[in-house]
């Protein structure tokens, strides 16, 4: 964890933003993977991390405003807590390392909230998005659980976004470790992209290196030669010579912060002329978004200069045609590009997600399109300094959205359906990497890792 001075500055803020009330940070509990004593992995609640600092289950923290005081609420360990899991420090002694003077068990949690809401006090809290915090926290509320989401604190998710938004320099730190970890995953992946090797071995290697860095994956690992599926999590297939390998794959750090990154890679490591061209294309906007992100931008603008960048390399390849920007703006380009340019990344892989993208990713005066492709825009505001996000434009040749769209008639005069259709075997390109938004300009975070196709093909 960071020093304790740390979190006190958070919570102080918080408390400095909310001005009164009580504020809730249920941590996260164990979950069961097929039977009670069998768990899936903890991964701590990000928000109870960002103000509270601990990385044990269920634990609450509760910052109150009006008093002026923090407190965290949980259980001692128990001899036989110490016989299957060893020693632990004292509740109170773990608190005192995060600047927390006061302590009390699960019980007196009960009490703290039932006296806060007798006295009118207003509770503040996240939408849970999981159900056993859901059931928690309608116990403390004394509500249904599907009250719980009506009654959540929009005030309080505001001013979370404000702190989280804005990476520190021990964060950003943090961060790097994590995307240097990745050079690992993501430039051995490529030296395994070679005919006969199964999908399962490359990104089963790629989160070994990701624990042996000192966390998980940040996510499910994705990877496969079935590009054109966005989030293909099937690893089952054996590396074909002519395919492409699309590994988007990244990992935390043992204080959870994460990384990012995606490459693709010609199996055999030599792009086919026709693959090289798309992929070009790809790494145009790629480059095009880093260079473009800077103070007071939109990432919407960004994100349409990047497609536009795309389209130019697409019509050099037969596959669109017409006055490109008009192609753009109508969205004609997301048959190849149906997904955003990129979203904030932090504590979470898509950062602050669960508090809602519409809070991390867009202001009340920039309203998110229901165009196809543009919608799928997770994160479209102006950036600040301070932000870490991903830029990661694609393209994909998905037969099933190519054959709706041809048979709609759909944007003829910016698709040539008949070239497109030599394409349905070619699979996807994804390049991506994990941005700072700096005083001027934005910075690729990490040791560079290799993207050129003259980088890929040469890799040592």
């Amino acid at each position: 964890m960071f020093n304790k001075d740390t979190y006190i500055q958070r919570r102080k803020q918080l408390r400095k933003d909310m001005q009164s009330g009580i504020l809730l940070f249920p941590g996260n509990m164990e979950a069961a993977c097929n039977y009670r004593a069998n768990t899936y992995a903890f991964r701590q609640d990000s928000n109870f991390l960002y103000f509270f600092g601990l990385n044990h289950a269920d634990y609450v923290g509760v910052i109150d405003v009006d008093n002026d005081q923090d407190w965290l609420f949980a259980n001692d360990i128990d001899m036989d807590d110490i016989i299957w899991m060893g020693y632990l420090p004292s509740v109170k002694e773990l608190a005192s390392r995060v600047g927390v003077e006061h302590t009390a068990d699960h019980k007196s949690l009960h009490e703290f909230i039932a006296k806060a809401m007798a006295s009118g006090r207003k509770i503040h809290f996240c939408d849970p998005y999981r159900a056993d915090t859901s059931m928690q926290m309608a116990a403390l509320l004394d509500i249904s659980p599907e009250a719980v989401k009506q009654q959540k604190s929009d005030s309080l998710i505001k001013a979370i976004i404000k702190q989280r938004a804005i990476k520190t320099g021990e964060e950003i730190v943090e961060i790097e470790k994590a995307i240097n970890t990745a050079y690992k995953m993501h430039t051995t992946a490529m030296r395994m992209c070679n005919e006969g090797v199964y999908e399962y071995e490359i990104a089963g290697t790629m989160e070994g290196i990701a624990l042996a860095g000192g966390g998980p994956v940040s996510f499910p690992v994705i990877l496969s030669m079935h590009g054109e599926t966005l989030h293909n999590h099937d690893h089952s297939q054996k590396l074909q010579k002519g395919r492409l390998v699309v590994a988007d794959a990244g990992c935390e750090t043992s204080m959870n912060y994460c990384s990012d990154i995606t490459r693709t890679t010609p199996v055999g490591r030599k792009f086919s002329e026709r693959q090289k061209e798309i992929y070009e294309a790809v790494l145009a906007a790629n480059m095009l978004g880093i260079e473009s992100t800077k103070p007071g931008t939109s990432y919407r603008d960004i994100h349409l200069k990047a497609c536009l960048k795309l389209a130019e390399g697409l019509k050099n390849a037969g596959l669109m045609k017409g006055n490109l920007e008009d192609a753009v703006m109508q969205g004609a380009h997301a048959l190849f590009m149906p997904h955003g340019l990129g979203h904030m990344m932090g504590l979470d892989v898509h950062d602050m997600e669960n508090l809602g993208e519409m809070f991390v990713g867009y202001t009340d005066d920039l309203e998110r399109s229901k165009q196809f492709g543009l919608a799928f825009l997770r994160m479209g505001r102006k950036l600040e300094p301070g932000f870490v996000l991903t830029v990661e434009p694609g393209c994909y040749f998905i037969p099933a959205l190519i054959d709706l769209w041809k048979g709609e008639g759909k944007f003829k005069d910016y698709l040539n359906y008949d070239r497109i259709e030599t394409y349905k075997d070619f699979g996807g390109i994804r390049i991506e990497d994990d941005v700072l938004v700096t005083e001027t300009s934005g910075r690729v975070l990490g040791k560079a890792i290799p993207k050129t196709v003259n980088e890929i093909e040469n890799l040592a």
